[in-house]
């Protein structure tokens, strides 16, 4: 009797862990919307709710408020991002390649066709429109960039990891808020191309 109870229960909280799951769902794809049309400044929470077809109640049970949603959707995209980065990295090894500035060019590419792919998104994150203390979030995700660059380069984390890195971070701005996509993917190829011919490590020694 009691196994019948347990599995019983069980049922339920899978089930009620699965609907949390696609009210969180629901409540970020919606934010994403409202933010992206509105800007976070103008964005209401009682919109989100309302498109997310949840409750205020629920919202606050995911997220502690309006900038925890701007967050959480940043953090994601960072992590897709990273995601496509490794992907990017681990098939150009695969097919034999060593050379660092290749690789960063592999990883490079894999990030700016993810800015590509989420362009409204992405341009959210670079308006600055952001909540209070978004710019210091921002910094600091580039400087774990430029040590992860750094890796790539072999530790060097001198005068060519700033500079490739600050070259992709202002392609990412300048692909992601023109409004001519086919101009931005031009602009991505001749940045990538530009710095492909930057002398890296082992051909400068």
């Amino acid at each position: 009797m009691s196994s019948d109870t347990d599995r019983s229960a069980t049922g339920v909280t899978a089930r009620t862990s699965e609907r949390g799951a696609a009210t969180r769902v629901a409540l970020l794809a919606a934010a994403r919307e409202v933010f992206v049309t509105s800007g976070f400044a103008d964005a209401g929470v009682t919109e989100v709710v309302a498109r997310a077809g949840a409750s205020v109640g629920s919202l606050y049970h995911h997220f502690s408020g309006k900038a925890d949603l701007y967050l959480t959707l940043f953090e994601e995209f960072q992590a897709r991002q990273t995601q496509r980065t490794k992907q990017a990295l681990q098939s150009a090894r695969a097919e034999g390649e060593t050379d660092p500035m290749r690789l960063f060019i592999a990883g490079a590419r894999a990030y700016l066709e993810g800015c590509l792919a989420e362009r409204e998104l992405a341009a959210l994150f670079l308006r600055g429109d952001g909540p209070p203390g978004f710019e210091l979030v921002m910094r600091d995700r580039l400087r774990q960039w430029a040590k992860r660059n750094a890796a790539l380069f072999e530790g060097d984390e001198g005068a060519l990891v700033v500079v490739v890195t600050g070259a992709l971070a202002a392609a990412v701005s300048e692909i992601v808020l023109s409004p001519d996509e086919d101009a931005s993917r031009r602009l991505a190829e001749d940045v990538l191309a530009i710095i492909g011919r930057i002398p890296g490590p082992q051909a400068a020694g």
